[in-house]
């Protein structure tokens, strides 16, 4: 009996540690954004260039920077990809795409001896309960025959706009693949595209159908929801047509799909441990206060369909804004594959008054975003207070960035900073561990954000088990001006040709990496190092007088030494320093190169003599 009684005792006393342990970890809120140009925060501005606007005009974000007063912002960070898919695969993983095998919209998956996991599923193994409420698409998956979308485990609840919000017709404006039987076998029919109205209303038509004619009455309803949303669309010379980059979102703020999944993420941590309903009536265990934390909030904003509710849209219609320069000279001095990107993506043929609503209508939907962060915010604040809970938040303000007319393009996956700069924005109940009002202007790569929240959950990241992480953790920078690094990295393999780029204070380089689009297991993998000069396809800025990018002067004879000088530097980093290249749809096949290893040394030490004078 009294042994019983003290087991008893025992195994109380361990679980009631066990639960101060848990208490004493902060739970973790980690909101993405999606082709969130940082000169959308006036805080951002303001500590750039002392201006609240920014350079092409107003922009409003009185939640956002209210957190950024609250803690750190971090001026100068870069993605690692320019694209969704590879950059949040690099965020969640902590890898660049090149240790990662991961340069595009693979379906990559875990089971290669080479991968490693992602910050979530450590931080499960350290008590966490981790979920994610809107896009994670990280496109890391779990193995299975012919591969596909097998859930790999990252996060113990998933509400995913796609697959849980607009599956179940909730959302606002989307389109959609359609599938169904053809030849008695499941097929891709085409594309529809989907409206919803305030009072349930939902007009759907094709956009594109493979195996037959888009119907007149398609054709019209198309043409009255165009008319009805003064719908703008991208009439690029080729490529990307029918992505909408203005308009008036069919449903009111706080209504959208992304107020939808705001919604969502209030109602799981209002219903603690209590079973509800979502938003499709399907039931659902709401947050369990006595873990710790994790959630990705991840919004589908800013990215096309670009559709501001009119709220926010009325606040910037009036507003003209300063279109960026570009030129015919510009393009010619491009390499082939940058010239067939501008081409796909060029907004050069819009008139005036589109490049005024393109603009305009951008950053309304960007000011909508920051009015859903301070919502979804507050609520997560409120949850850590009630529960008498430490936290961090961790804010990557865009996975990439987006041009508005910058090198004439209304897109991202270009090598650019328009496409690759963002921000990160670090805020934290213990002001000793991140103190507020902060702003620091060190190079910070968006691999850095998995070392940042796995050191915040506890987990030694100096340890040799975690050696593979490409990043440094950003506490490492708050009590410190120095850099931790010279340059930043990246590589992407879309739109245009596989293309690797370096950032450093003075000057943005680029390089073709392969010669065909895919990735294939290394062959040849020295090829870009030493292919003639014209097939590597080379860019060269210097930043010091030229900021925005608009000359590349890689093939000028005085830049010359100075741009082999990038390549080789460069390429060995991203082609002989451990570079990953795997067959995703087998189980375990792939080759790592390591002809040039510990190339990745973070310093820039370009010989003086090489570099022109101004």
């Amino acid at each position: 009996m009294y042994i019983a009684k003290f087991k008893f005792l025992l195994i109380a006393f361990v679980s009631c540690l066990s639960a101060m342990t848990a208490q004493n970890k902060p739970n973790i809120l980690w909101i993405v954004t999606d082709d969130h140009r940082s000169d959308a925060l006036e805080c951002f501005n303001k500590a750039t260039t002392g201006q609240s606007e920014s350079k092409l005009g107003y922009v409003s974000s009185p939640n956002i920077d209210k957190l950024a007063s609250e803690g750190i912002l971090f001026t100068n960070a870069y993605c690692n990809s320019p694209a969704c898919g590879p950059s949040r695969g690099s965020m969640a993983t902590g890898r660049y795409p090149h240790r990662q095998g991961h340069y595009s919209f693979e379906q990559s998956h875990q089971n290669p001896d080479f991968v490693k996991p992602t910050f979530p599923q450590i931080l499960q193994e350290e008590g966490y309960f981790t979920a994610v409420f809107g896009k994670g698409d990280a496109y890391i998956y779990k193995w299975g025959p012919g591969q596909g979308f097998y859930d790999a485990g990252h996060y113990n609840y998933k509400m995913h706009f796609k697959n849980g919000l607009q599956k179940h017709m909730i959302g606002d404006f989307w389109k959609a693949p359609v599938f169904g039987k053809v030849n008695g076998k499941r097929a891709n029919l085409g594309d529809k595209e989907y409206v919803l109205y305030p009072d349930g209303e939902l007009k759907e038509y094709y956009v594109k159908n493979k195996y037959g004619d888009i119907t007149a009455e398609e054709i019209q309803t198309k043409q009255e929801v165009e008319e009805k949303f003064d719908i703008l669309r991208s009439y690029a010379r080729q490529g990307m047509k029918s992505l909408i980059i203005g308009g008036v979102n069919p449903m009111p703020a706080g209504e959208t799909v992304d107020g939808k999944v705001v919604q969502e993420f209030k109602n799981f941590l209002s219903n603690e441990n209590t079973t509800y309903k979502n938003s499709w009536g399907e039931n659902t265990q709401g947050v369990n206060p006595e873990k710790p934390v994790m959630f990705n909030l991840g919004f589908h904003l800013p990215h096309t369909p670009v559709l501001p509710p009119k709220k926010f849209r009325d606040q910037f219609k009036d507003i003209t804004y300063k279109v960026p320069e570009f030129d015919d000279e510009e393009l010619s001095k491009m390499p082939p594959s940058l010239v067939k990107l501008h081409e796909r993506l060029s907004m050069t043929a819009m008139t005036a008054k589109e490049k005024q609503q393109a603009i305009q209508d951008y950053y309304a939907f960007c000011a909508y975003g920051d009015a859903l962060i301070g919502d979804a915010v507050d609520a997560f604040k409120a949850y850590c207070e009630k529960n008498k809970q430490e936290y961090l938040i961790v804010f990557t303000v865009g996975d990439h960035g987006w041009h508005l007319g910058e090198q004439g393009i209304e897109a991202k996956f270009g090598p650019w900073e328009k496409s690759t700069a963002g921000a990160i924005i670090m805020a934290s109940s213990d002001k000793k561990k991140v103190p507020a009002g902060l702003i620091k202007k060190q190079m910070v790569e968006y691999v850095d954000i998995a070392p940042t929240i796995l050191s915040s959950g506890g987990v030694d990241i100096a340890e040799k088990e975690f050696t593979y992480l490409d990043g440094i953790s950003l506490f490492e920078f708050v009590n410190t001006k120095k850099e931790k690094r010279d340059y930043i990295l990246g590589e992407i393999h879309l739109v245009s040709s596989p293309r690797a780029y370096m950032h450093s204070k003075d000057f943005a380089f680029s390089m073709r990496t392969r010669p065909g689009n895919k990735a294939d297991l290394n062959k040849n993998v020295k090829w870009a190092l030493n292919c003639p000069v014209e097939k590597a396809e080379l860019t060269l800025y210097d930043l010091r007088n030229d900021p925005l990018e608009r000359n590349n002067v890689a093939n000028i004879p005085e830049y010359k030494e100075l741009a082999q000088w990038f390549r080789e530097k460069l390429g060995n980093i991203v082609l002989g320093d451990e570079r990953v290249e795997c067959d995703w749809s087998k189980a375990n096949t792939y080759n790592i190169s390591d002809f040039a290893k510990g190339a990745n040394d973070r310093k820039l030490d370009i010989p003086k003599n090489i570099i022109p004078k101004l």
